[in-house]
């Protein structure tokens, strides 16, 4: 090997590390804001809506729907996502975990856990 085709070669190598890294930034994947969902289960089906507040992979935030008001608390790993809420159900305590993947910046799919109590699926559209 000549030095000039190593040089070329590291010069090359440098040159693409910044690249490489700006376009994985840009493909990170961040569900902060407000979400519109679709939830179906055994029981029937239900239009929730979340706000969602992503750091890194942790995720916080509210569900406002047929169990009043709750706080969340998940992660976004990748395109997973995976949060819970604790509701009251008629003044029964109730975990209800979502766990699905983020098809894009503003959707998502997956399904969901009512405290082994049953299951269902969701979908989810960001409105704001």
């Amino acid at each position: 090997m000549t030095r000039r085709f190593l040089f070329v070669v590291v010069v090359g190598m440098l040159t693409a590390a910044p690249l490489l890294a700006v376009t994985s930034a840009q493909g990170k994947i961040d569900v902060s804001g407000e979400w519109a969902f679709d939830v179906q289960t055994e029981a029937g089906g239900g239009n929730p809506t979340f706000v969602f507040k992503q750091a890194g992979d942790k995720l916080t935030g509210k569900y406002k729907g047929a169990f009043g008001e709750a706080d969340l608390t998940g992660t976004v790993t990748g395109k997973a996502i995976k949060f819970t809420i604790n509701v009251d159900a008629q003044g029964t305590a109730l975990t209800i975990v979502y766990d699905g993947e983020v098809e894009s910046n503003t959707a998502m799919k997956g399904k969901l856990d009512l405290g082994g109590m049953g299951s269902g699926t969701f979908t989810g559209k960001r409105t704001k």
